[in-house]
């Protein structure tokens, strides 16, 4: 009893804080998002909001026995976790059952279950397990290819399941890879890759692909003291040739129409006057929706149950995907900005708890679980406003679901676990 109480005193309270705000800012705004003017009963359980502060209850008792669990365990059994998650989600394709046209769920009684939501946490196990280990060099090829397969197994997995938003959020686990000193080459990579396949969807490939191979080029030939200057050159040019055409062959090929509409969306491909009216009434509806209901707000807000537009359902899945837009209209700008700043407390005091940590994969899983809650907060405010692609990931504790709420309680109870062990030595 002593050791639990002194395990409870040395939580990171400033996390706690953020964390029963956000949650019961949640919980307030779907009932908000839910009720349309109808009489509310906060006791009536079968509603959204009755639903949600039974998961947030669910999950309160799921953080409690997680911090209470001796603190060896989670590195111990990482790669157990993992492996059984990646087994749960290879089930999914047999016994899973397919809602919005991904196959991410299991239906047990009432309760719809998503693996992906915990997969995240297993998977950010496994990676601060496998980087902490002694034996792993970071500069090694071998142990390199081994960390992204223990990233990238899941991903593939829940690609071919249709939920391409959930596999998004494993890749911000290389922020994490780049933090631990991996070379920074993987990041330039990647946010070339990235920029290029931009710039061929928004002005075709064969003229970004010339006109990057010409600055490839340029590049090389002022730049001395470059060892096989012509092979780079070659090298480099073909890999943006490989890039530019394959992103155009995936997106015509490979992706679902709805994924290439929201693409067309976000980056205003369409040009056809029809396509783009019959848009408007779909995916350009429920953004300029959203849009419509945060403008609206200003910048004290309209009140608490009193957004016109949320209490008229103007905005579909305002309790789920779209929460921030219920924030937006209710609390105004203020409100916008309280809870963004709640998010920022919240990612930088872990990134920062993360720093102090004597022990290594308390390092690194500290650096996983602010990745992850900063990717999905980035993505999901970003996709309410139009900046960011219409992907249907949640926003951290405050968008309706019990597979998320409870899974990034325990996220974070984790961490809340390791860094009151910090003081100790392991």
């Amino acid at each position: 009893m002593i050791g639990q109480r002194k395990n409870i005193l040395r939580l990171d309270w400033v996390i706690i804080l953020v964390y029963f705000l956000l949650l019961g800012f949640g919980i307030g705004n779907i009932l908000s998002s839910s009720v349309s003017g109808q009489e509310i009963n906060i006791f009536d359980f079968s509603t959204l909001y009755g639903k949600q502060f039974i998961y947030a209850i669910i999950s309160l008792f799921a953080g409690f026995i997680v911090i209470s669990i001796e603190v060896k365990f989670y590195e111990r059994f990482s790669s157990i976790f993992y492996i059984l998650s990646i087994v749960i989600l290879v089930c999914l394709f047999f016994f899973g059952k397919r809602v919005n046209g991904a196959l991410s769920w299991f239906s047990i009684a009432s309760f719809n279950l998503q693996p992906s939501e915990f997969v995240k946490i297993t998977v950010a196990l496994a990676v601060s397990k496998y980087i902490s280990d002694f034996q792993t060099d970071l500069k090694n090829t071998i142990d390199q290819f081994k960390l992204f397969l223990i990233i990238l197994i899941p991903i593939v997995i829940i690609i071919f399941q249709n939920d391409t938003g959930s596999s998004i959020v494993f890749l911000s686990l290389f922020f994490v890879l780049y933090r631990e000193g991996i070379s920074q080459n993987y990041v330039k990579s990647i946010f070339s890759i990235i920029i290029l396949s931009i710039l061929s969807l928004k002005f075709s490939a064969p003229v970004t692909a010339i006109t990057s191979i010409l600055l490839i080029i340029s590049y090389y030939s002022f730049k001395k003291k470059v060892r096989n200057k012509i092979i780079k050159i070659i090298s480099v040019s073909f890999l943006c040739l490989v890039t530019c055409f394959g992103t155009i062959f995936t997106y015509e090929n490979i992706l679902k129409n709805h994924q290439q509409n929201y693409i067309k969306v976000w980056l205003n491909l369409e040009k056809d006057p029809k396509k783009i009216k019959q848009m408007e009434k779909t995916i350009l509806y429920n953004l300029n929706e959203s849009k419509k209901a945060i403008s609206s707000g200003g910048i004290f807000g309209k009140g608490y149950l009193k957004g016109t537009r949320t209490m008229g359902n103007f905005v579909p899945a305002q309790h789920s995907d779209y929460i921030f837009s219920t924030v937006g209209e209710e609390w105004g700008y203020l409100g916008s900005v309280f809870i963004i700043l709640l998010y920022t407390i919240l990612i930088t005091r872990i990134i920062y708890l993360s720093e102090n940590q004597k022990n290594k994969f308390s390092r690194v899983y500290g650096y996983c679980t602010a990745s992850i809650l900063f990717i999905h907060f980035l993505i999901n405010i970003g996709m309410v406003l139009g900046l960011t692609p219409t992907i249907g990931i949640p926003l951290p504790f405050l968008s309706y679901g019990g597979s998320s709420l409870i899974a990034f309680t325990l996220l974070l109870s984790i961490f809340l676990r390791l860094d009151g062990n910090k003081k100790n030595e392991w």
